[in-house]
């Protein structure tokens, strides 16, 4: 740790922080060392323009159903989505989507996401330790709040693009969200002629 006016600096830039006292000014001697170690000019960077990797939960639907990670530098990183997957009997575990969101103000009062963040960067932060260690409690928790009777298992996320399985979800393949437009189209007119049975029998005479 070195001291450089009022700021206090490691070596390698990382970040400086302002000193509770005043400092006596350094010497020629002292300036020299500094120069040499490459502590002037810019060898000191400000704390927001690194990483926090601060984690915490930000909710999208329903609580524990998202995880925030400040990734990079000025509060930006990812907005992970959580879900279950309960296609195991008895058991409860994590579906893992690698697109999460991108995350904005991740260290101001008021975090959201908006768009995509890239998958390389989901592999980055998963990489993580103490990101691991969020997720598995996020995900328990999610768990036991849609299906308290089952078990929680923990299942690793992808680390790379080999270990990524597309998955498509059930909500998307169910047949009554996807109905045919031409199908609807004639139940419709089953209905208006149901209705008006004068009206049609006139309408097929004319013809």
């Amino acid at each position: 740790m070195h001291t450089v006016g009022r700021l206090s600096c490691n070596i390698g830039g990382s970040a400086c922080r302002a000193l509770p006292r005043r400092l006596h000014p350094a010497g020629p001697q002292a300036l020299g060392a500094l120069a040499a170690l490459g502590l002037l000019g810019a060898g000191c960077v400000p704390a927001h323009r690194h990483p926090s990797w601060t984690t915490f939960e930000l909710q999208r639907q329903q609580p524990h159903d998202g995880l925030a990670v400040v990734s990079q530098p000025d509060g930006y990183g990812l907005h992970i989505w959580l879900d279950t997957d309960t296609r195991e009997s008895g058991v409860c575990q994590p579906r893992w989507s690698v697109d999460a969101a991108r995350l904005f103000n991740g260290n101001g009062t008021a975090p959201f996401s908006s768009g995509l963040a890239s998958r390389e960067e989901f592999f980055a932060a998963v990489a993580r330790q103490d990101v691991r260690r969020a997720l598995q409690q996020q995900s328990a928790a999610l768990c036991r709040q849609r299906e308290p009777r089952r078990s929680f298992r923990w299942l690793e996320p992808p680390r790379n693009a080999d270990q990524v399985r597309e998955e498509a979800f059930p909500m998307l393949e169910e047949p009554e969200l996807l109905s045919d437009p031409g199908a609807i189209e004639e139940q419709e007119t089953q209905l208006l002629n149901r209705e008006n049975p004068a009206q049609t029998s006139g309408s097929a005479s004319r013809q």
